[in-house]
């Protein structure tokens, strides 16, 4: 079991989640490119599975590979798919941004058609 970062991050990179990783595994795309969207990923083969990056995520984007609903179902192989380019992705560093509120949390999951 590892845990995956679902579409709902892109755009929103809150970063809260790679402030408490105990093993730095969660990572953004160094350069642009249109196959990989701007959010964070998990890399499945550094993750030790503790789970503190879940309720870090103000944006509910964080599910066990197991628990990832349906509509995100993609985003598992997105994130495994890191470990082919790991070396065009990095540890970022966190920047100041204001934490979402419920209605802002709720319109993200709306536009990506999930009402979890």
């Amino acid at each position: 079991m590892t845990w995956v970062i679902t579409s709902l991050c892109q755009e929103k990179e809150d970063m809260a989640c790679v402030e408490v990783c105990p093993v730095d595994c969660i990572v953004k795309r160094t350069d642009p490119d249109p196959a990989w969207p701007a959010q964070l990923y998990i890399d499945p083969e550094e993750c030790i599975s503790c789970g503190v990056c879940e309720p870090e995520c103000p944006w509910e984007a964080i599910y066990e590979d197991e628990q990832v609903p349906e509509v995100f179902e993609a985003d598992i192989a997105k994130n495994a798919a890191i470990v082919e380019c790991r070396d065009d992705f990095e540890v970022p560093d966190r920047e100041d941004i204001d934490t979402p509120s419920p209605a802002d949390v709720e319109a993200n999951k709306a536009k990506w058609g999930f009402a979890g």
